[in-house]
């Protein structure tokens, strides 16, 4: 027998056939095509009612190979009672293959204690099936070290199954010789110790960087798919996870794949899902489809899945959707989920919560989540509540955080403190960050730099831009760069001014400008200035435009001041006023300088009282004196109070 909890017998007419009580018509069928090629030598195109005529001729003589194949040929058929007296008559001349067969007959008859006597009698005669046979006989029993000393004798005659069925023993027993057996019976193959072999193998190439796998395919995350929100960073997403392969030891993983594809081409449809996980994660899209669809046509709800992923990423949501219902309907959850995402983004609600539900039915718990989420961006704030606390109760670390954000929301820090610390335990870095803004508005600097910087070594960009803050405030310039290269490099846009400020502050002062010296190139916190600027950083902007007109480029500066200045910048209004004042365009520059002035910039207020003064427009520049003064800095606001002095002179002479 192969299989644990299955029922196999065995048909020996000089090879082997495998049984079981669940599919024996096929695999009798498959004994007769043995049986052919064993004794039809005398004539190729001769019928199985001619062959049987003939061995029932020569067997009514009493000859014993034909006994053995005509009762071989009656058992096929599942004649128990025409094949029996042949079986008996071939046994008692010392048929081995009869005694075996023999044996399969009263297993199915349910003797099995008198099948496993003549298994015994054909297995002391050297029959590799019936050694099989009786040693998975003595396993269902509970009898170890005879099951192990019957299907050794069977492997070591090279027989597959019995090979096979010693590796599942020796494993079940964490004996390391099983891979041995394992390989010896997919070296033959035998496509489920292919399948199992190649596990093995992959398990053990991945140890050192991951422990010991198990696949799953609701491990990875797809594109598109968030994992929950934080206060500062707002909204999410639906929870969708597919297919995926892990990375290690390049050898044994290599080894591992070609045993998943030996098994994958024997009709394998776990080992056709999981070499298209491989393929998938290497960037062999167009093979990884050919074996997740292979799979899914044989029935593996979780190819299905992967393939939908596949097609909706390749673009043809229409084929995914397909593919995802196929096995939403098989009872995979995660297709569920993706269909509830589908419908969600179609604006199908209550198809998309019907979906979330049937995942969530499925054993699904990103059901519950992504019902929250659903019931949350509608607004159904005590169901989507609700739906979290399903979720985070079974574990889902990102529910918990969401529930912990919409406890926060309502006013409720107490109640969603210990779920903040519980998705953070578990591994959420949304979480640790929230729990780092939480501590933060309680003043608690240092818990909340703790959590920032946890946050920060599991790569959360937000919580490396506010460790770098901190460490700056604290002097510590080196680490401070580290963390805010990490935002920037993350895509943050204040993580990339405020590295370019510390470059910045270590530039060498300007020497004087030499006459035909050819441009300077930028510089690295140019760079940054403008990665920051091109996100639509408003200081970054200023900034970008002033190293611009510091170069000489009047037109760069001009622009990146302007986008700053239409962007609300009080600054880049002050600074394109004077561009364009320099340039002539004084009725401009005023309209820019004024803009600056009403959002509170002194410097522009002062430029307005000169330009009014120059004017003749005594009163309007005391106006502006005035709006200066009160804006200040103290420079310019003891300029304005002697220029508005003598302007009022000048108003009383």
């Amino acid at each position: 027998m192969v299989f644990m909890g299955d029922r196999a017998t065995l048909l020996e007419t000089g090879r082997f056939v495998q049984r079981h009580a669940g599919n024996a018509a096929d695999e009798i069928i498959e004994a007769a095509e043995a049986v052919g090629a064993a004794v039809d030598t005398t004539a190729e195109q001769e019928t199985e009612a001619e062959t049987e005529a003939r061995h029932r001729l020569a067997a009514e003589k009493g000859d014993a190979a034909s006994m053995s194949v005509l009762g071989a040929l009656l058992l096929r058929r599942g004649d128990l009672d025409g094949a029996e007296p042949y079986l008996r008559g071939a046994t008692a001349q010392g048929d081995r293959a009869a005694a075996n067969n023999l044996g399969v007959l009263l297993h199915q008859r349910g003797y099995p204690d008198e099948a496993a006597g003549w298994w015994r009698v054909a297995a002391v005669a050297g029959s590799a099936p019936a050694a099989h046979a009786l040693g998975r006989h003595h396993r269902e029993r509970g009898d170890e070290p005879a099951a192990e000393y019957w299907l050794r004798q069977a492997a070591e005659q090279g027989h597959a199954l019995g090979a096979y069925a010693l590796a599942d023993l020796l494993e079940h027993r964490s004996d390391v010789g099983a891979e041995r057996w394992l390989r010896a019976a997919a070296e033959q193959g035998h496509r489920e110790a292919a399948y199992r072999l190649a596990l093995a193998l992959e398990r053990r190439a991945t140890e050192p960087s991951r422990g010991p796998h198990a696949y799953d395919t609701g491990t990875r995350l797809r594109p598109g798919a968030r994992t929950g929100a934080s206060p500062a960073a707002g909204g999410e997403g639906p929870l969708v996870a597919a297919g995926g392969a892990p990375t290690g030891d390049a050898d044994g993983l290599a080894e591992a794949e070609q045993w998943f594809r030996q098994a994958a081409a024997r009709g394998h449809r776990r080992a056709a899902l999981h070499l298209g996980a491989i393929l998938e994660k290497r960037g062999d899209l167009k093979e990884a489809g050919r074996w997740y669809l292979t799979s899914a046509k044989d029935g593996e709800a979780k190819a299905a899945c992967a393939l939908a992923f596949l097609l909706r990423d390749a673009g043809d949501e229409e084929s995914a959707a397909v593919w995802w219902l196929r096995a939403a309907q098989d009872g995979d959850g995660n297709a569920a989920n993706a269909l509830g995402a589908l419908h969600a983004a179609r604006g199908e609600q209550q198809t998309a919560e019907r979906w979330y539900r049937a995942a969530m039915d499925a054993g699904d718990v990103n059901g519950a989540y992504n019902l929250g989420l659903l019931c949350a961006a509608q607004e159904r704030t005590a169901q989507a509540e609700q739906w979290y606390r399903r979720a985070a109760y079974a574990g889902h670390r990102e529910a918990a955080n969401a529930l912990a954000v919409l406890l926060l929301q309502a006013g409720d820090a107490n109640g969603a403190e210990p779920w903040f610390s519980k998705a953070a335990e578990a591994g959420s870095v949304d979480a640790a960050f929230n729990l780092g803004i939480l501590h933060a508005g309680r003043d608690d600097d240092r818990t909340a730099l703790a959590w920032y910087e946890r946050a920060a070594a599991a790569g959360h960009t937000e919580a490396a831009l506010q460790v770098g803050i901190a460490r700056l405030r604290d002097g510590d310039e080196q680490t401070a760069e580290r963390h805010l290269r990490c935002a920037a490099g993350g895509g943050s846009a204040e993580a990339a001014y405020r590295l370019a400020t510390v470059l910045d502050a270590r530039r060498p002062a300007p020497g004087p400008a030499v006459l035909g010296a050819p441009r300077e190139e930028k510089s690295e916190c140019e760079e940054w200035y403008e990665r920051a600027a091109e996100q639509g950083h408003r200081r970054a902007q200023v900034r970008v435009g002033m190293l611009a007109a510091g170069r000489g480029d009047v037109a760069e500066a001009a622009r990146w001041y302007r986008e700053a200045a239409e962007a609300g910048s009080r600054n880049g209004a002050f600074n394109l006023g004077l561009l364009l004042a320099r340039e002539g365009a004084e009725r401009e520059a005023a309209l820019w300088w004024t803009r600056a002035a009403h959002a509170g910039h002194g410097r522009a207020a002062l430029r307005l009282a000169l330009l009014a003064a120059r004017r003749g427009e005594l009163t309007e520049g005391r106006r502006w004196c005035d709006r200066a003064v009160e804006l200040g800095p103290a420079e310019v606001a003891e300029r304005a109070a002697r220029l508005s002095e003598a302007l009022h002179q000048e108003l009383t002479a």
